[in-house]
């Protein structure tokens, strides 16, 4: 079998590989992606379609252990859960988490956070004008909404700190927040609106983006592993897939939860764990929220998608399978019914469970490889695969075109490991 040729190879077809194949595709590049399974398919599709750039704290923050311990205490509702395992890789990883979980780690990555969560957002609404995408995209923020007054009073405390940051907040008291939000129920007593975010379906998002890089010319391998790679003189000379050999000016890695493992080869330290989340989606209920919303306590994410209603919820380190566990998904669903009008009997067309790749410090990596001259690492974004998509999409072109890029990405690369 003949070796490709390629300008620039992308190993991964889903939010942040076809973002970075867009942004290549403006810049002039030639394109190539190679994904193992169908891209605009990947893990997430199915995820909150929440874009968020409020989110600038890490996953790994003050009271984050002791947060994990309280809810794995309570299995029944808890959203966080944790593959029971002796894998050196995992140990070492959660070791890292923890030791990661400290105001220093929170101030070294609200910054580039913010950056890049600022400047996806202004791509998204930059793409789905200019290239006339419909996907429900919706501008309305993301409005948190609390039941306890404890809850509440942390919510404040985090909104005053995004405030700090430039990022636009507003503390709703329960009329106002009910006057806001008629979905809630009585009972919640609160919320806090971040009025800069934004939500769409992911699954038509990517759809439609993935079109779009084929009509601007990139050439597609689905259904392609790879298996390995060929590495001299500090380049990677081949890409080994089951389509054959390629070789490439330039190879994005951003293969997701599955990078460590399509990387193994190539001596880099690369600490991504897997993390399963899950959604559900149903019809339209009679009383529909009128706003994407994140349920507070129980960290449950509400996505209203035209015709459509997704609940999102749960973080399970280490679990590499998609299998849907219908318990989870009914605690989702009981989560949602705490705090909003929910028709008696839901009409649900899709369960859903997918992966995150998540760092131990909650920081993605980006960054050209310390030991390969043409490789660029894009991958490690745990739940914000797609609000960071079109802000990685960017910075990576500009990487491999080798201009400067639009913020600095020193604490996302690699070496910090």
């Amino acid at each position: 079998m003949a070796t490709r040729k390629a300008d620039v190879l992308i190993i991964g077809g889903s939010s942040i590989g076809l973002n970075c194949a867009y942004y290549l595709l403006k810049s002039g590049r030639k394109v190539t992606v190679i994904e193992a399974d169908e891209i605009a398919r990947g893990n997430a599709a199915g995820n909150a379609g929440h874009i968020v750039p409020s989110h600038i704290i890490p996953l790994a923050a003050p009271g984050t252990i002791g947060n994990t311990l309280r809810w794995m205490l309570d299995p029944k509702t808890s959203p966080f859960g944790m593959k029971v395992s002796l894998d050196p890789k995992y140990l070492s990883w959660l070791i890292r988490f923890a030791l990661a979980c400290s105001e220093t780690n929170v101030q070294r990555a609200i910054p580039p956070l913010n950056s890049l969560g600022q400047l996806s957002a202004r791509n998204f609404a930059q793409i789905i004008a200019e290239e006339n995408f419909y996907c429900h995209y919706q501008e309305k923020g993301l409005l948190f909404l609390y039941k306890t007054e404890k809850a509440f009073a942390s919510g404040q405390r985090e909104a005053e700190l995004m405030q700090k940051h430039g990022i636009p907040a507003e503390i709703l008291d329960k009329a106002a927040l009910h006057e806001r939000e008629p979905a809630a129920r009585d009972d919640v007593l609160g919320g806090v609106h971040f009025t800069g975010d934004a939500h769409l379906n992911p699954a038509l998002f990517l759809k439609l983006l993935g079109e779009r890089v084929r009509l601007m010319g990139a050439e597609v391998f689905e259904h392609t592993p790879v298996s390995g790679f060929g590495v001299a003189d500090g380049k990677i000379c081949t890409v080994k897939t089951s389509a054959g050999d390629f070789e490439a000016n330039e190879i994005v890695l951003a293969a997701g939860a599955w990078t460590p493992l399509v990387a193994r080869d190539l001596k880099l330290n690369i600490p991504v764990q897997p993390a399963r989340g899950y959604s559900v989606t149903m019809s339209a209920t009679k009383v529909m929220p009128r706003h994407a919303l994140l349920l507070g306590e129980r960290s449950v994410a509400i996505s209203p998608m035209g015709d459509s209603l997704r609940l999102t919820g749960r973080l399970e380190i280490g679990n590499f399978d998609r299998i849907v566990s219908a318990k989870h998904v009914a605690s989702i669903e009981r989560s949602a019914r705490e705090y909003l009008h929910l028709d008696e009997n839901l009409d649900i067309h899709e369960t859903w469970a997918g992966l995150r790749p998540t760092t131990p410090d909650g920081m993605p990596i980006i960054g050209r490889s310390p030991r390969h001259r043409n490789l660029i690492l894009a991958t490690g974004h745990a739940m914000l695969g797609l609000s960071l998509g079109p802000g990685t999409g960017q910075v990576v072109a500009e990487l491999v075109n080798r201009h400067e890029t639009a913020f600095d990405l020193s604490p996302l690369r690699v070496e910090r490991f």
